[in-house]
């Protein structure tokens, strides 16, 4: 009826409403099935109801998105408008052109307000090239009901050789109760985030200061061999395919006596309406080994737009609702505040709502903002990154290296095979790529 009376009227109302239909936009966004994305596809009809346009959402597992947003944005097909990536292709992405600046959100964004670090990491040249949706390090969670039980205190900082004691002392496999749970599922975001910081702990590192790969060496020898004795005598089956959503399912339904990930899975571990552990649960910091550098990792997962997106200014006003401070407070009020995405604004750590829900919460800042980039390991080297290398071959290098780990975890070959397999290909692929540069 509305419609039909537009038709017969040329009042300011309905040429506005007229306007606004012929200037709609549908917005493409690929993202990663995590919770936090979840939430805010549920969340989304209330910018579409704002602005009056519209939200294709492509949601993959991790490994996929990535791949299909690589391709996308290096061949300049322009599938999507905004684009879920981490904080080791924005920098690089934004260098190369592939990305639109986003410094220009508003003064009411309050760029003031986005942690220091991760607005940093985010910046090429003085340009923004993406906003932060939601930023982790990495700890350690475990049941402190079981720990209670055998009569263990697990300490503020936790040592690999600890963290072997106890996972022994808790494996209950008749129980599908496991000591421990861990990344296996090869990829370079997913089981060489984890153990590019556990083979930080253990002194080890990607290239030594001539970028010659250094991943036959002993201390990632010594880190990959007890990763796999975990796994394989304390840790569920089948863990090649768990990745940190298959892991956090395991805890979350009381499987995993420790699980050392992102810290953003505490918003969810803790909620008692996704989790049956909840008011079991404490956390600590991520296990430390003969160094304490490098065994947390730094991570942000960021909205961008690439510069093929014809729609930047809808796109924009997307990301612009999506990382606000109005943005946290609905999903406080609307899926309780203890989900609330973490780690990107000052603000939210200031909210008397959060901090009485998330008992994390001082810890987690603490540890984002601690972690140094920079200085990622106990000896010198020529990259940035905690758990990845800044630079454009990384990708294809450590997910490599994670598929080499993999067929260890499975027992497939020997670690000694798998890592002296991996130096080589990585060092033929350095030499191709015209390292040292």
């Amino acid at each position: 009826m509305s419609k039909i009376i537009c038709i017969l009227s040329a009042s300011v109302a309905c040429l506005a409403l007229a306007a606004g239909m012929a200037d709609a936009e549908e917005l493409t966004i690929a993202t990663v099935n995590n919770g936090d994305m979840i939430i805010m596809q549920k969340l989304s009809p209330e910018w579409e109801k704002e602005t009056g346009n519209k939200v294709n959402w492509v949601v993959l597992e991790e490994n996929v998105l990535r791949q299909k947003v690589t391709t996308d944005i290096a061949t300049k097909s322009g599938q999507y408008d905004i684009i879920t990536i981490g904080g080791y292709e924005a920098p690089i992405w934004g260098k190369q052109g592939w990305l639109a600046p986003v410094g220009d959100l508003g003064a009411d964004y309050d760029y003031d307000d986005l942690l220091a670090p991760i607005k940093a990491g985010l910046t090429v040249d003085g340009k923004l090239y993406a906003v932060p949706f939601y930023t982790e390090s990495s700890f350690t969670l475990y049941r402190k009901d079981l720990f209670d039980a055998a009569g263990i205190k697990m300490p503020d900082e936790p040592t690999y050789d600890q963290i072997k004691e106890y996972a022994a002392k808790l494996t209950d496999k008749a129980k599908e109760q496991y000591g421990i749970c861990l990344r296996g599922k090869p990829g370079w975001g997913e089981n060489m985030a984890f153990l590019g910081t556990m083979i930080n702990a253990y002194g080890g590192r990607w290239f030594d200061m001539d970028w010659k790969p250094q991943i036959n060496s002993e201390p990632w020898k010594k880190a990959i061999t007890d990763y796999v004795a975990l796994m394989t005598k304390y840790g569920p089956p089948g863990a090649t395919a768990n990745g940190f959503n298959e892991n956090q399912a395991l805890f979350s339904t009381g499987h995993c006596a420790m699980w050392i990930d992102a810290t953003s899975a505490a918003g969810r571990v803790y909620d008692p309406k996704q989790s049956k552990v909840a008011d079991k649960i404490a956390f600590t910091r991520a296990p430390i080994a003969v160094t304490a550098n490098g065994s947390s990792w730094s991570w942000s997962w960021n909205l961008a737009i690439p510069a093929t997106s014809k729609k930047l200014d809808a796109a924009k006003s997307f990301l612009k609702w999506a990382t606000s401070k109005d943005y946290v407070k609905k999903v406080g009020e609307t899926e309780g505040w203890v989900a609330v995405p973490p780690g990107t604004r000052k603000s939210t750590y200031a909210l008397p709502e959060y901090q009485k829900a998330a008992p994390f919460a001082d810890t987690v800042l603490k540890a984002i903002l601690s972690a140094d980039p920079a200085k990622p390991t106990k000896d010198p080297v020529p990259y940035t990154g905690v758990q990845f290398v800044a630079i454009p071959e990384f990708q294809g290098i450590g997910t490599l290296v994670g598929q080499q780990v993999a067929a260890a975890l499975s027992g497939q070959q020997t670690v000694a095979a798998a890592l002296d397999s991996a130096q080589k290909q990585v060092e033929r692929d350095m030499k191709k790529a015209g390292y040292p540069k």
